[in-house]
């Protein structure tokens, strides 16, 4: 369904009003959609990266890794974590992209209207990004400690969860929370501000205003500023998440020769 900005109209069937409660509302369904299934779709990926950064000798390669996982666990091995990952990147992604929306628009249109637009949208990135961590951060921690640890610190999201709480209480499902912001709150101000900026110079690239484009070609010039964008972002955001499988390690059942120092996640 496409935003449009109303001018003395009502909005026609299928478009949704720019800004309006209900846009807000499609934004972080979107994200939902697009961080939930995105994250637990490379939580083979996501497993071994945690590990190996855990303890860098453990795999030879991600090649190896994932052979010596799926001869030993089968499939459920290499997709171990997936439930943490998909719950909280589901909430994480509703705020991340439903908030920007909505600060970009106070933001930007309501308290600072005469503001450069990329100052705009790396301030309204990390404010987002700020308060989606706070929903992302138990979910991560339980995923770290489950898949960084052998023999598993837990089985489940519902083991993990309660196992933190009835030994650390809920402030041991946050204590990787400063490392998470310094993590991701970089990484989203330069993904949001540099696809707005890299999406705008493409379609000044192209000569023709967004509008008058179809929905498959705006489609692609999102996917390719997105592209752009990525790049930038795992660059930025790699010592903080380093760090946030330091700290989410548990430090009483690491894997082989885990150094004491613990972990980040």
């Amino acid at each position: 369904m496409a935003a449009t900005r109303m001018q003395g109209r009502g909005p026609s069937k299928g478009e949704i009003e720019l800004f309006s409660p209900r846009y807000f509302a499609a934004c972080g369904l979107g994200g939902i959609i697009s961080c939930g299934p995105t994250h637990t779709a490379v939580t083979p990926l996501d497993l071994v990266k945690c590990r190996r950064q855990v303890d860098p000798k453990i795999y030879s390669s991600n090649i190896s890794a994932w052979r010596s996982i799926f001869a030993k666990e089968g499939i459920p091995g290499v997709f171990f974590g997936w439930a943490p990952t998909a719950v909280g990147y589901s909430f994480q992604g509703a705020g991340k992209y439903g908030f920007y929306e909505v600060f970009k628009y106070y933001y930007g249109e309501k308290l600072f209207p005469n503001a450069n637009k990329t100052v705009v949208y790396l301030g309204a990135s990390a404010s987002a990004e700020f308060l989606a961590d706070i929903a992302l951060c138990p979910f991560e921690a339980v995923k770290v400690r489950m898949q960084t640890t052998l023999p598993p610190y837990a089985h489940g999201l519902r083991e993990g969860w309660g196992k933190v709480t009835a030994k650390e209480g809920l402030g041991g499902l946050y204590k990787g929370l400063y490392p998470l912001w310094g993590r991701q709150i970089p990484y989203t101000m330069v993904k949001f501000a540099t696809f707005e900026t890299t999406v705008a110079q493409i379609y000044k690239f192209l000569g023709k205003p967004k509008e008058s484009y179809n929905s498959l070609q705006q489609t692609g010039v999102s996917f390719l500023g997105g592209y752009i964008a990525g790049i930038g972002c795992a660059v930025i955001s790699h010592p903080a998440d380093v760090m946030v499988s330091k700290l989410n390690a548990d430090r009483q059942r690491k894997l082989d020769k885990i150094p004491s120092s613990g972990e980040f996640g």
